[in-house]
């Protein structure tokens, strides 16, 4: 193979020069990946992030036209029911939001169901976070909730997530996917604890679409009448019981049926058996929180719900499925940044973070006109000045405004700004603009409570599963691991550094990507028990 020159003079792409160090696509040096810059450690983060805003505008556009992350999913049609109140208060204390107000008031949904990091034919029965992205259809335009079933995340801050994304996806030379890179980057990401603990017990692995919870995950604002803030998470709860899978009994499932989440979902519905969810909100005041030893912006932490219990606002039915799965599902798009009046931002890092990627994905993946298809039109009137593009087919007129006039302002009967609905939020910030991580990390207090927490059951299961994949990672990256878990908890980190140690006493035994085993046990054996065929 012939090396191009790069046209500076050097062969190749610089490799095998010493050091090797990161650079952006512009030959820039990253000094730091792993922070954003940011208003302040705690955010928010600002629009001239160039380092970040290459790096994920780069990753969104990684595929094509599958999406990157959330490729395999099901999806069905429903309606959100508002209960008025929040912990037996008016909901307007808190929110302005029009869904919300009234007991009983009754908006549209569409909901897409998910798994993270595989493909969208792959089983829906391999360890992975599942997305739960609901759409409402409000009178004001459109909300998105888009969020997991775990209710924590790998990391903090955004621009680390396409680094955490290719650690889960396949090796780029082999194509195979690898627990040692997974692991490998968890190992050197302390946060990440939390996360590994949940994903590899058997809450990796939910029996099915409709008994698994949900959550917004990011930290959010809501906004009254008056311009007053708090800060809130999203939790969704099935009315049908929450059911999880151990490993052997996913792969039990595996072989019998790879779409099992998708079918069952859909035969539910069908026969009636609409499956439902209860909305709650966990409310806190709208500061950096001092007294608590975690900052309430880590998406890598839960709040305790006995300091900040959980307080319904309403309850989601889904009634009806898709009649085409690829104009409903496959071009349904999500984006965090799609709030209505009464809803805003957090400082959250990955919420922020994510507000430019998903929208941005859409507009690379679908098209620039994604919300002129119907599953992500709003139902209310829209009226912009946007216009053309790839795949338009409509302008966002509106009767009685001149269809001359594509701009703002205009005294010639062009569109108007709209009457503001309350005061605005305004935060104040004074804060040097760095890159730096956040005060309080406390990256293994809860990983060690979420341990202890679990049943006796699941403990042994999650052992199980970290030691059947990591058996096979360099000795290295086992013993982070064995030091992270450790100091989340004293027994956890024995535990897995025993079963590693047995493990080893098996020459032949390894490890697999998402807790399953023997891998290589598996090639051997589709050599060896398969049956040979005469050509024809």
């Amino acid at each position: 193979m012939t090396e191009q020159n790069n046209g500076n003079g050097k062969q190749g792409n610089g490799q095998g020069q010493e050091p090797a160090f990161l650079t952006t696509r512009q030959g820039h040096p990253v000094t730091d990946n792993q922070n954003l810059r940011t208003v302040g450690n705690r955010g928010p983060a600002t629009l001239e992030n160039y380092q970040f805003l290459e790096k994920m505008s780069h990753f969104d556009r990684e595929r094509v036209p599958e999406r990157v992350v959330h490729a395999r999913g099901a999806g069905a049609h429903g309606v959100f029911e508002a209960y008025g109140t929040v912990g037996g208060e008016p909901i307007s204390k808190y929110t302005r939001a029009k869904l919300f107000q009234e007991k009983g008031k009754q908006t549209p949904v569409f909901v897409r169901f998910s798994t993270v990091g595989h493909g969208g034919h792959s089983p829906e029965t391999l360890r992975d976070p599942r997305g739960f992205a609901v759409k409402f259809y409000t009178e004001d335009g459109n909300w998105d909730l888009v969020g997991n079933n775990l209710k924590i995340f790998f990391i903090r801050d955004a621009l680390k997530f396409p680094d955490l994304i290719h650690s889960q996806k396949p090796d780029p030379v082999t194509n195979i996917q690898s627990g040692e890179r997974i692991f490998d980057f968890i190992s050197n990401t302390p946060e990440s604890t939390h996360m590994a603990t949940f994903l590899f017990s058997p809450w990796g692995i939910p029996a099915n679409y409709r008994q698994m919870q949900g959550s917004g995950v990011n930290t959010y604002k809501w906004v009254n009448k008056d311009g007053v803030a708090v800060l809130v998470k999203y939790h969704w709860e099935p009315l049908q019981g929450i059911k999880n899978l151990t490993q052997e009994q996913a792969a039990e499932i595996q072989a019998k049926n790879f779409n099992h989440a998708t079918q069952d979902l859909y035969e539910a519905i069908e026969r009636g058996d609409y499956p439902q969810w209860e909305l709650l909100v966990q409310i806190m005041e709208d500061h950096d929180h001092p007294e608590l030893d975690f900052d309430p912006l880590d998406d890598t932490k839960l709040w305790p719900k006995d300091q900040f219990p959980w307080l319904p606002v309403g309850k989601m039915t889904l009634n009806r499925n898709p009649v085409n799965y690829f104009a409903e599902v496959e071009l349904a798009a999500f984006g965090t940044g799609v709030l209505v009046d009464g809803l805003d931002f957090s400082d959250d890092k990955m919420l922020q973070g994510r507000t430019f990627s998903y929208s941005d994905t859409q507009r690379y993946r679908i098209g620039t006109n994604y919300l002129q298809l119907p599953i992500n039109a709003p139902r209310c009137k829209v009226a912009t000045n946007q216009r053309d593009g790839q795949m338009a087919y409509h302008q966002d007129l509106v009767p009685g405004v001149n269809p001359h006039v594509n701009y703002e302002p205009s005294s010639l009967g062009g569109l108007k700004e709209a009457p503001k609905a309350g005061k605005d939020y305004e935060p104040l910030y004074n804060a040097r603009l760095v890159r730096q991580k956040i005060d309080r990390k406390n990256d293994f207090k809860q990983a060690g409570e979420t341990y202890r927490n679990f049943e006796d059951w699941e403990r042994d299961e999650l052992i199980s599963n970290l030691v059947n994949t990591l058996a096979n990672a360099n000795k290295i990256i086992q013993d982070k691991m064995i030091e992270n878990f450790t100091k989340a908890d004293a027994d956890y980190g024995r535990r897995v550094a025993e079963g590693l140690k047995s493990k080893q006493k098996n020459a032949g035994e390894v490890g697999a990507p998402s807790g399953a085993t023997q891998t290589e046990e598996g090639v051997q054996q589709a050599r060896e028990v398969s049956q040979e065929a005469k050509p024809y």
